[in-house]
């Protein structure tokens, strides 16, 4: 394989199909992960170059070696990996269940480890190599309702910072982005639960979450796309947290 070689997880819609087509205009070779191949499928149709679809449920035992050894065989190790396959659940602390809680740790915490422990031995070997991250301002921020999510992208953000410490001498960089609200269908399914728990209109959920905002809109996934391209593109920033969130969130 000439060309370079990235892996996206959570590719199949959203931020992550927008990474992908993105990484394939920048001329890498991108592998595709999601549990969905229709929607992989759909992604790859966005792609100017080679895509190789690999449907799976990234939390299932040996899902993270079995696609990374498919990209290796079929292509090479990855240079660039994007982390972005992720899930929210909304529930007050006493209420979040014992599955809820496992859930958001296994897909947004454990996953994302295992990634990276599978990953860095060749970018190290290779002295190149660019991890991101895509976890949330909830990565730095406590809000009501969310408890398992915020904790499970407050340890996503923490696993971002070690490994750039550890790595930082290797010519690997690992940085995370922190998007707030963003117009995707993850988005959409929060604002059908303030429906379904509130009795609020569509219309009135969407508006406060925008509330949330001092730009009071939705991020885009082009405005998340491009944070990640300077985090690949960038050699000299690495450990990073970087918001985008409209300013929410200042630091």
């Amino acid at each position: 394989m000439e060309q370079p070689v990235a892996l996206v997880t959570g590719a199949g819609r959203g931020i992550g199909a927008g990474v992908a087509a993105a990484l394939s205009n920048e001329g890498y070779a991108v592998a595709l992960t999601s549990r969905s191949r229709d929607q992989l499928e759909e992604t790859a149709a966005r792609c100017a170059g080679p895509t190789l679809v690999l449907p799976t449920d990234l939390t299932a035992p040996g899902a993270i070696e079995e696609v990374v050894d498919r990209v290796e065989q079929e292509w090479a190790a990855p240079q660039v990996v994007v982390a972005n396959a992720g899930a929210g659940v909304s529930a007050s602390v006493d209420r979040t269940t014992d599955e809820q809680w496992q859930q958001m740790l296994d897909l947004n915490l454990t996953a994302p480890f295992r990634l990276l422990r599978r990953t860095i031995p060749a970018m190290k070997q290779a002295e190149h190599g660019r991890i991101v991250v895509v976890a949330s301002v909830a990565a730095k921020l406590g809000e009501p309702y969310i408890s398992a999510y915020t904790a499970s992208k407050h340890g996503v953000l923490g696993l971002v910072r070690s490994a750039a410490a550890e790595l930082a001498r290797t010519g690997v960089t690992v940085n995370a982005v922190c998007p707030g609200y963003v117009d995707t269908p993850m988005t959409a399914q929060t604002v059908q639960g303030i429906v379904d728990k509130t009795g609020r209109t569509p219309e009135q959920a969407l508006a406060a979450l925008e509330a949330k905002s001092p730009l009071h809109r939705l991020i885009t996934v082009e405005e998340v796309v491009e944070a990640v391209l300077t985090c690949v593109r960038n050699s000299g920033m690495t450990g990073q947290g970087i918001n985008v969130d409209g300013g929410g969130l200042q630091s």
